[in-house]
């Protein structure tokens, strides 16, 4: 049994609550308690008799501490990049011209099929790594570049055996076969739409925790969705889905239909999607990079009114947005969506667990995960002001994550 006691923490956000001069003591990977060090008691039974014969006491220094972050939606896993495509559009090419010079997901998918599983796996590891140094210990990592059974199966393994090496986040796997539809279906939309479903479960079976379809114009229509979200859910795969098409569309709405986990991006939610997000009790993941370059924003004031859960994910993916810090993230939605720190960071924490519906993270009390960040800061509001605040140090399941 490893335990550890984390003293002198200037300020202590918990999710739930904030106290000052407080202390966090560690059972293996688990919390055993957090708060004021005045209130530390000297015996916990069953873990420890005396305080003074703790394992590991480390002095924090008196900053500011937080719960790890979670991303809820992010596409980490491919290869290559699409810069070229990037300044085109920048430079106001259309889609059409884009994808007439070879750009779009299809691009991606090409390069991914492609590149060797070796290199693959570094690049992923390479960038989940920067999700852990920057404090956000759980990533929901989405499949959806190589749009075969094998080479889905094959990154949701990539995925989990990644998750197992040392300086790793967390991963929930999503399983994005229903992306778009691969070159070679062309003209056989339905086999492919058949095919996804009885991937489904073998996705299941490699590891997955999700399914997610992409519902927007150019990718799959809200029957589609529809079908092969219940499909993912009958073999026990949580539902999820890109809200991100017109109103018209009707994406949030199959997200309440279906009991969608999270529905995602929602930049052009109306009431009526609200009102259906908030009866489903369907949580809200917004993403402040990608709203930032469609200049498109989801209405998250009203999201928040309404009683809708809000959750926060760097949509990071090659053609659009390359974030993968969080801290980046609060201070774009505190910015962009007028959220307060608070807010934004509970989006960050107990919204992220919402939205991937794991209990036992997004804040700091006995029995939860002791994944625990230590921050260049001594208050909360440096969220607001750093637009990327430093992580000076960070915990996964108790153990120090080695810079």
């Amino acid at each position: 049994m490893t335990v550890r006691l984390l003293t002198n923490i200037g300020r202590l956000w918990t999710g739930t609550d904030v106290c000052s001069n407080a202390a966090i003591l560690i059972h293996n990977d688990r919390i055993v308690w957090a708060g004021p060090a005045s209130d530390l008691p000297q015996s916990v039974p069953g873990i420890i008799d005396d305080i003074v014969d703790v394992d590991h006491v480390e002095n924090l220094g008196g900053g500011l501490v937080t719960p790890g972050l979670i991303d809820a939606h992010s596409h980490p896993v491919y290869a290559g990049n699409r810069w070229a495509e990037l300044a085109m559009r920048t430079s106001g090419s259309s889609s059409s011209e884009i994808m007439a010079a070879g750009g779009g997901v299809a691009s991606t998918v090409t390069v991914t099929r492609g590149t060797d599983p070796w290199t693959l796996c570094n690049g992923v590891r390479e960038r989940l790594r920067q999700w852990i140094m920057s404090g956000t210990t759980t990533v929901e990592a989405k499949t959806g570049y190589h749009l075969t059974r094998d080479g889905e199966l094959a990154d949701i393994r990539l995925l989990r055996s990644l998750e197992g090496e040392p300086a790793m986040p967390r991963i929930h796997a999503t399983f994005l076969a229903a992306h778009v539809l691969p070159p070679e279906f062309f003209g056989r939309r339905r086999d492919y739409i058949e095919a996804v479903r009885l991937w489904a479960g073998d996705a299941a079976a490699a590891g997955a925790d999700s399914i997610d379809v992409y519902c927007d114009d150019g990718h799959f229509t809200p029957d589609e969705a529809r079908a092969l979200l219940v499909s993912g859910k009958r073999v026990g795969l949580k539902a999820r889905i890109h809200a991100c098409a017109t109103e018209r569309m009707g994406a949030p709405q199959v997200a309440a239909e279906v009991g969608c986990a999270s529905a995602d991006l929602l930049t052009e939610a109306n009431d009526d999607d609200i009102k259906a997000l908030a009866h489903g009790g369907v949580t809200a993941t917004v993403c402040p990079g990608s709203a930032l370059h469609t200049r498109r924003t989801p209405p998250v004031r009203a999201m928040l009114d309404r009683g809708v859960t809000l959750a926060l994910g760097t949509d990071h993916n090659p053609g659009q947005c390359g974030i993968t810090s969080m801290p980046l993230v609060i201070g774009l939605s505190v910015a962009m969506f007028g959220l307060s720190v608070t807010e934004a960071l509970r989006a960050a924490t107990i919204g992220g667990a919402s939205a991937l519906r794991v209990g036992d993270r997004g804040s700091l009390a006995p029995g939860m995960c002791a994944d625990i960040v230590l921050w260049d800061a001594d208050h909360e509001g440096a969220f607001a002001w750093a637009f990327g605040l430093r992580a000076l140090r960070v915990w996964r399941g108790g153990i120090p994550v080695q810079h």
